[in-house]
């Protein structure tokens, strides 16, 4: 299956249920335009219906991961009808938000693949994957205090138990730009490869062969570590686990491993 939207974004899905998303805008560096918010968000939607999914990897074609947002951006006139930032219209998120936050939303795992440019709000878009591949020279920023504005895609919710707290804040407060090697040692980056897609893409195949009820258990366990008090997390583990145990697709994990042969699971309804 394959499938662009608008010229901006294009998903491709293996037979493995591995979904290959790439930004497509790559005579603009991937940058952040009116189209390309609208773009991204539809690919969400689009991942969220489509049978199969297992993970998804996420990367921008060309020189770039995003350049962050589109400087013609500063020169549109908005719309009277939009909305405004303080609405709620994405569940938790206004629209830019949703563009990075959806990808902690969606139910798979998401892998980012990041080269040459990852700036503000391509920075806080991959702050929304789950697992994070640069190449060592990607130039990075948190980028907003250059034009006299904040964060304002999900960053602050997203970097929490990334970053160490005044290592982000001297990030944000002189938007300075450091390296994909750099990325890692700060908690931005959970490796560095001088091929990020492809090692992206390994470990999405490594998670594509697991059991995918359990591995979207795991997601969601994770999205309430954080916020939850222990009791509530430990109540959570138990309820996901009573929910997997013994099913189809567990007792396949088991056998798979026992037989040493590759997995035959079902995928998620």
């Amino acid at each position: 299956m394959s499938i662009t939207i608008k010229d901006r974004v294009s998903i491709e899905l293996a037979d493995n249920g591995v979904a290959q998303v790439r930004f497509v805008r790559s005579e603009k560096m991937n940058a952040l335009d009116h189209d390309m918010f609208d773009s991204i968000i539809e690919a969400g939607h689009k991942l969220h219906e489509m049978d199969g999914v297992r993970v998804v990897v996420l990367s921008g074609e060309g020189k770039a991961f995003c350049a962050g947002l589109d400087l013609s951006n500063f020169a549109r006139t908005p719309d009277p009808d939009e909305p405004a930032l303080t609405e709620r219209t994405h569940g938790n998120a206004n629209r830019p938000q949703q563009v990075a936050m959806q990808w902690r939303k969606i139910g798979v795992p998401v892998i980012a693949a990041l080269h040459g440019v990852c700036f503000g709000g391509g920075m806080q878009i991959a702050s929304g994957a789950d697992i994070r591949i640069a190449h060592p020279d990607t130039r990075m920023a948190i980028m907003e205090m250059k034009w006299g504005l904040v964060p304002d895609m999900g960053g602050y919710a997203l970097w929490r138990g990334l970053v160490r707290d005044d290592v982000l804040r001297e990030l944000v407060y002189t938007n300075r730009e450091f390296s994909g090697a750099e990325a890692k040692e700060l908690g931005l980056a959970t490796y560095v490869d001088d091929n990020p897609h492809e090692r992206a893409t390994e470990i999405a195949n490594l998670i594509a062969n697991k059991n995918p009820h359990a591995i979207r258990a795991a997601k969601r366990l994770h999205a309430g570590m954080v916020e939850r008090e222990t009791d509530a997390i430990l109540l959570e583990e138990s309820i996901e686990q009573h929910a997997i145990m013994r099913t189809k697709n567990q007792v396949e994990a088991v056998m798979s491993e026992m037989e040493k042969r590759a997995p035959q699971f079902e995928d998620v309804a």
